[in-house]
């Protein structure tokens, strides 16, 4: 290194190899920590950052704040709150606004029978489920990152939602309610639902106040593919009655998908012809159109609007034949036109509803962000986690005063966005003029829509999510514990619910993360031929051992589940209470909480009570300031932290030379080289941190 004083170049291997240059290894001048803050950083300001208090940092931190509210930071403030400031200035009109008013008008489509598809899942009104499909929509527009998301509803969340709906606003045990009775009973139902969407969307809110968008990365992927597969299976079984023509009430808890079965097979006999007609003639249209959009996306200018085709052909169907009265089929009836006053939710009801908005903010967050992430990934552009957090939860704050039930991304519609051209989020304003001319003025036309045929919409926009565990051989191949996450996720949410799944898919796999972190081994560091470079011994037979050294590595995070292990493994290699054991230099954890700092604390305690010199190597800022607040240098000086593994081992190895030589000058030498070996110098160690 040219700015380095005393840069060495040792014998090549063809020439006689020393303690001291081992193998043919080049060394510079060993940095330590001090040193190389020195040469290269603010050594001053790095020991005072350590000395200082965090409480005093934060203070500091705090004491800023005032001075960065000028107008240039206010500006950066608003473009990081307001996407569209960012990119609409860059928007390619003649480039990208064909495709997003193609794309915006195709999903608009599609959200119109399968918003009103999902507010039947969410045991509201449908026409509730257009509102869902216009207002987050149209905010998420003005505050998301990601360029090709589609928000609305989302059967999974509908799924979540009418459970607790159901659970909150119970259907009388009689079940024969008058048509006043039965409004009372959706005004409850819809306030409960627009409560969920409140407390979700304040949670949200009060996780991006925390910048908790970090949280996303605990809902793994094998645990949000097995939820949202193990959840359209539920759909798919909560959707029978309709499908059959069977007023049959709904299952809500734990074992409901086989109750449901349960109830569905009993009775049986009693299905409706009809229903049962039109909805095995709704699936063999939907379920082909949805093989072709796929199969042909690349051939296709737009895919095939398949929804609304059988939407308008199910309507005319039943108008013209008087379904309804000949048949007793169901269908919506009259959708309101315009908006819903808005309105606070019921506040008194925040605290029973606050159990079911965590799993329904979680669940909206991880998948929202996970699609948002993957397309991102895909079109080589960024997203702001925290900023999809309020993204999120003012979206679904703000249309729970239009009585809107809780939303998020949704993957059915994100991926016909993309096929139909989207670019940007431009391409939700087009959606939402679609959902609002039904609203306005479009909205008598679907009023003799069966709902059977909703259901089957329901049904068909879950073929992405079965598709999913085809992916299960692949996942075995690649981790067995990632395969074993999506398993007991998806049993749990099937069997159980798909609240207490995902609260079990998360704790199994943070038991995993902890598992792996058990499960690492400490391994012994060689020196390869000819370089200053260490790798694990096993991985070749050309890597040597230095003579006098035994470097270890410990590569994964010492907290208080590892402190244990950490200790016996490096008891194990130190020889600590044994005595006359070759000292070795460990490669540590990369990262230590309180427990894990004092567990290395007591190591150089007990190290220099053995005649160990323990040196610590490659600490990063956080582990360094974390073993320094636990009292580290009270144990060890300064010119024990080394900046990498070859400086400590450079160091060891003179020490060692000078060990060797006083040994040689003096044979009956004691003191501080007492414990060491004949030939191998004073017994030293380094752990890296």
């Amino acid at each position: 290194m040219s700015g380095l004083p005393d840069a060495r170049t040792c014998p090549g291997l063809g020439e006689a190899s020393d303690l001291k240059f081992p193998l043919g290894a080049k060394f510079r001048e060993p940095l330590t920590e001090a040193r190389f803050q020195q040469l290269f950083g603010d050594a001053e300001q790095e020991s005072d950052l350590l000395s200082e208090p965090r409480w005093s940092r934060l203070c500091r931190q705090w004491r800023r704040l005032p001075g960065a509210c000028s107008g240039p930071g206010a500006w950066r403030l608003l473009l990081a709150r307001l996407p569209p400031l960012r990119w609409l200035p860059h928007y390619r009109w003649r480039a990208w606004l064909l495709g997003d008013a193609v794309a915006g008008v195709t999903v608009g489509i599609v959200h119109v029978p399968q918003g009103m598809a999902f507010a039947l899942l969410t045991s509201v009104p449908p026409v509730f489920g257009l509102y869902t499909s216009f207002f987050p929509v149209l905010i998420y527009t003005l505050l998301g990152t990601g360029r090709h998301l589609s928000t609305g509803t989302f059967a999974v969340l509908s799924l979540m939602t009418g459970s607790a709906v159901e659970r909150l606003v119970p259907e009388p045990l009689g079940g024969n309610l008058s048509e006043i009775e039965r409004e009372q009973l959706d005004v409850q139902r819809v306030g409960a639902a627009a409560a969920l969407a409140f407390g979700s969307g304040a949670l949200m809110l009060g996780m991006f106040a925390l910048q908790l968008g970090v949280l996303s990365t605990f809902l793994s992927e094998p645990v949000v593919k097995a939820l949202t597969s193990g959840a359209a299976l539920h759909v798919l079984v909560s959707q029978l009655p309709s499908l059959l023509g069977l007023p049959l009430p709904r299952q809500i808890g734990c074992f409901a998908l086989f109750k449901t079965l349960a109830a569905v097979l009993t009775a049986l006999p009693r299905s409706s012809p009809a229903e049962l007609t039109i909805s095995a003639l709704s699936l063999a249209l939907l379920v082909p159109v949805k093989e072709l959009n796929v199969r042909f996306r690349d051939k296709l200018p737009t895919p095939i609007p398949g929804e609304i085709v059988m939407v308008l052909l199910a309507s005319v169907l039943c108008f013209t034949s008087s379904l309804d009265t000949r048949y007793n089929v169901q269908i919506v009836g009259l959708l309101p036109g315009g908006f819903p006053q808005p309105r606070l939710p019921n506040l008194a009801e925040l605290p029973r509803i606050l159990v079911d908005s965590l799993p329904i903010a979680l669940v909206a967050f991880a998948v929202s962000a996970s699609l948002a992430s993957i397309y991102a990934d895909k079109y080589s552009y960024t997203i702001d986690s925290n900023q999809e957090l309020l993204a999120h939860g003012v979206s679904n704050l703000i249309s729970s005063l239009f009585s809107c039930f809780p939303n998020s991304a949704t993957l059915a519609t994100t991926s016909l966005l993309v096929d139909a051209g989207g670019n940007t989020q431009l391409a939700g304003l087009f959606s939402c003029i679609v959902v609002l001319s039904v609203l306005l003025w479009l909205g008598p036309f679907f009023y003799y829509l069966p709902k059977a045929v909703l259901a089957c919409i329901n049904i068909s926009s879950m073929r992405q999510m079965f598709f999913q565990m085809q992916e299960l051989p692949q996942l075995w191949r690649i981790s067995r514990m990632d395969f074993a996450v999506w398993m007991v996720t998806w049993v749990a949410v099937v069997i159980l619910s798909v609240d207490l799944g995902l609260a079990i898919g998360v704790v199994f796999s943070m038991m995993t993360v902890i598992c792996r972190t058990q499960r690492v081994q400490c391994l012994a560091l060689g020196l390869a031929e000819g370089t200053e470079l260490y790798r694990p011994l096993r991985e070749s037979h050309k890597l040597h051992k230095v003579p006098g050294l035994c470097i270890l590595s410990y590569p994964a995070p010492l907290y208080f589940g590892t402190r244990g292990q950490f200790r016996r493994t490096l008891e194990q290699h130190l020889g600590l209470g044994e005595g006359g054991k070759e000292a070795p230099k460990t490669d540590g954890p990369p990262d230590a909480d309180v427990a894990g700092a004092r567990e290395v604390v007591q190591l150089a305690s007990r190290c220099r009570d053995a005649g160990i010199h323990l040196l610590l190597a490659q600490c990063n800022a956080s582990v360094l300031g974390t073993l320094t607040q636990a009292g580290l240098l009270n144990r060890v000086t300064p010119e024990q932290l080394f900046v990498s593994v070859q400086d400590a081992a450079a160091h060891a190895l003179e020490r060692l030379v000078r060990g060797q030589e006083q040994q040689e000058g003096n044979p009956g030498g004691a003191g501080l080289y007492s414990r060491s070996h004949e030939t191998t110098g004073p017994k030293t160690c380094t752990v890296w941190v």
